[in-house]
């Protein structure tokens, strides 16, 4: 299949952007007359209603869900970009629903979407939730779980700006996971299966962004879904959508999580996995926290009456207002910031940095700056 061609059909043009909440998808089923598909499966902790759909009639069960974190929607898009793949009446759609049965929950936690939050109206992570099972959301995809009986899970979500793939200076585009079981990190059968997962969807995306694939860190807490259903013996896929060049609205990312999601659901084969997965699954490089939104090299600071030469870094704040979300920068690091790479990189040649307080770049300032009083900086950026 041509994921880039693909993705160009059925791409919900109607959903754009970072913000996503219920209102969205309800429109979204309300546009594509889908409402004999979705099901109101339980409710948020406001009472807002908690979608699901069952698309399919293989013998291989997936459950995917996406917004366990409100504010992370870049997945859901891609998620429902690859619904309307499936309800595309093609061959190939055909053969894919003819192989497996899907239970899809775009948005597992309405009122952080709402509120654009990670945690839920209680303030609760719900993927720290799943021992306690003490909201509402969590014991609804528990209960999910249960009665589906899935042979896959999928674990959608968002990752920051500031993960690189490696050291190699590239944005962590997509990250996979396979999650650990257990703090010894042990690669079960099941364990396996997910990996054999990842190297399908793994293979197909490097021929749209190669060197911008990371794996992320396999840490084990039992608190958290995917350890939890990985420890029931349930393979368990967790994607990150992570940073695509000047792609802060994630559109970009978003056609590359429908092409993961595509990749991982052709040819099927459950066979015993092969010896070299593992490797060619470790041989993904490990997301590495080191990138800053913006980085200004060799600025010149007066300092006690002192000239000095340094550096700074800003990494942008995500702000609701108004429906829209907003970024703002602000001075996050100070410093030589070596090994630190930045999404966009300035080099001030040693010229002057002032500012509105003290002309000196301070942790948690606004970037809203001036150099050499000639070039103004606004929200980090700029000004024209």
């Amino acid at each position: 299949m041509n994921g880039d061609k693909l993705h160009s059909l059925y791409k919900e043009n109607s959903i754009h952007g970072r913000y996503l909440n219920v209102g969205h998808l309800e429109a979204y089923i309300e546009l594509n007359n889908s409402k004999n598909q979705w099901k109101v499966l339980g409710n948020s902790v406001k009472e807002i209603p908690i979608y699901g759909a069952k698309f399919g009639s293989g013998k291989t069960k997936i459950l995917m869900w996406s917004q366990m974190h409100g504010n992370e929607a870049t997945t859901t898009k891609g998620l429902l970009d690859f619904v309307n793949f499936l309800n595309g009446e093609t061959i190939e759609a055909k053969s894919v629903l003819d192989a497996f049965n899907f239970f899809i929950i775009p948005i597992l936690n309405p009122d952080g979407a709402e509120a654009y939050t990670r945690v839920n109206a209680n303030q609760v992570d719900l993927n720290r939730d799943f021992q306690n099972l003490s909201q509402p959301e969590s014991k609804l995809l528990m209960q999910i779980f249960t009665d589906f009986i899935p042979d896959y899970c999928f674990n959608l979500h968002d990752q920051r700006t500031i993960f690189s793939v490696g050291n190699t200076g590239k944005p962590a585009t997509i990250s996979f996971l396979a999650p650990s079981f257990n703090e010894e990190k042990t690669y079960d059968s099941s364990r396996l299966k997910s990996v054999q997962m990842i190297i399908k969807m793994n293979y197909i995306l490097n021929r749209f962004i190669p060197e911008q694939i990371g794996r992320f860190d396999d840490a084990f807490n039992i608190n958290c879904v995917g350890d939890t259903f990985q420890s029931n013996s349930v393979p368990t896929i967790l994607i990150e959508a992570g940073h695509y060049q000047n792609d802060y609205d994630r559109e970009q990312t978003r056609k590359y999580v429908f092409i993961a999601l595509l990749s991982a659901f052709q040819d099927c084969n459950e066979n015993v996995v092969a010896k070299s997965v593992l490797s060619e699954y470790l041989s993904i490089p490990q997301n590495n926290p080191n990138f800053f939104d913006i980085v200004y090299n060799n600025v010149k600071i007066n300092y006690e009456k002192s000239d000095i030469i340094t550096n700074f870094a800003v990494q942008f704040r995500e702000e609701l207002i108004d429906n829209n979300v907003i970024f703002t920068g602000y001075i996050a690091e100070i410093g030589s910031l070596e090994n630190y790479f930045g999404h966009i990189e300035y080099d001030m040649e040693e010229k002057l940095y002032t500012d509105n307080y003290d002309n000196i770049p301070k942790l948690d300032q606004k970037a809203n700056f001036s150099i050499d009083n000639k070039i103004k900086f606004v929200n980090g950026m700029i000004k024209k």
